[in-house]
């Protein structure tokens, strides 16, 4: 969404007859959006297979980190400890070598694509625990993560520069761009723009245009498609 929104202000300064509408709603929302016609571009953390009609434009790569209050004392996981936490298992992080504090875990709804891609990379298609905070925002998961002692979440790197939170390695691999290029690190997606068929000429020259501005995919923390090591 901050790519996006971003983009589109870019976009119609050099062009100033062309409107463009951006909102935000989940992954899920957009895909939908796009198949039933509701929208020129479905944007997406996620593939659309169960959607033929849809044509995908993969137009960068986002990284996720698993991030933290800074209280809890811990700034690596495991997989295997992920899973226990996220499944409700592991309930106090003193149980992985953290402080004595329960652990709150944060998630986003089930329309988000983030969590659809934290499911599938990390805890092998288990759907979290519900026994936690519901967050329909990037944004509003990482003030919540801030300000609650204990907290645990999950947020594209984007976010991490609005400060009060720790980003966690995982199996000893931090979040980090040369990271993903190489492979090493799991938590990291295609983002998509979906649209219905080929899309029309104004519709592809702004596909296009987020494609391609470097500058702008890595000043919001994206990297580029064509630098990837690894698919």
């Amino acid at each position: 969404l901050p790519l996006v929104k971003q983009a589109a202000l870019d976009y119609q300064a050099e062009h100033p007859s062309v409107k463009i509408s951006v909102s935000g709603g989940g992954s899920r929302v957009g895909i939908t959006q796009a198949a039933q016609k509701g929208v020129d571009i479905g944007d997406s953390d996620i593939p659309a297979p169960q959607n033929p009609s849809l044509m995908d434009h993969q137009v960068a790569v986002v990284t996720f980190a698993l991030i933290s209050n800074p209280s809890v004392g811990v700034k690596n996981l495991t997989e295997e400890q992920i899973v226990g936490i996220f499944s409700g298992n592991t309930t106090n992080w003193k149980q992985i070598g953290g402080k004595d504090q329960a652990i709150t875990v944060v998630n986003r709804p089930r329309s988000s694509g983030t969590r659809a891609v934290f499911v599938r990379k990390l805890t092998g298609g288990q759907e979290p625990t519900e026994n936690g905070l519901t967050q329909d925002s990037s944004g509003t998961v990482v003030t919540t993560v801030a300000q609650t002692p204990g907290a645990i979440s999950y947020v594209s790197t984007g976010y991490l520069k609005k400060g009060g939170i720790t980003a966690l390695s995982i199996d000893g691999v931090a979040p980090l761009e040369a990271n993903v290029i190489s492979g090493k690190y799991p938590f990291w997606s295609y983002e998509h723009m979906f649209t219905l068929g080929h899309a029309r000429p104004n519709v592809a020259a702004f596909i296009q245009y987020v494609k391609t501005d470097k500058a702008l995919l890595n000043q919001l923390g994206f990297t580029v498609v064509g630098e990837m090591k690894v698919k």
